[in-house]
């Protein structure tokens, strides 16, 4: 599986960003796709994720209420709308590949594939 993320940028704080991740390879009928993040100096940390059919989503408590998550199935694709951006959500945005989709992990452990990072920057 290959995961080919885009959309980050800078944007001042308050600003919106829309992060996009397609998978291609061998894929499976039922995967959760999902956003992690690592900003300099920290460890890397769950943001959201999501499963293939949409019905079950995870969000990480600093990020609910300013960021949706959504996926195109057909496509194998996820999205990450970030709105109300502040400067500590600045970081390098990693989508992440689960081909089990059993359960919507919020740890890194358990996700099989990932992306090359995008770099968010929110200036204040």
């Amino acid at each position: 599986v290959q995961l080919q993320a885009s959309g980050g940028g800078l944007v001042q704080a308050g600003g919106s960003l829309r992060l996009s991740c397609a998978a291609s390879g061998r894929t499976s009928s039922s995967y959760i796709l999902g956003w992690f993040r690592q900003a300099p100096g920290k460890e890397r940390e769950f943001v959201a994720a999501i499963s293939r059919s949409g019905g079950r989503t995870a969000y990480a408590d600093s990020v609910k209420g300013r960021f949706t998550i959504s996926r195109d199935g057909a496509k194998n694709t996820v999205y990450l709308q970030m709105s109300s951006l502040k400067a500590e959500d600045t970081a390098v945005y990693y989508c992440a590949f689960d081909l089990t989709g059993a359960v919507v992990h919020t740890t890194s452990g358990p996700y099989d594939y990932w992306g090359q990072g995008t770099q968010v920057t929110v200036s204040s």
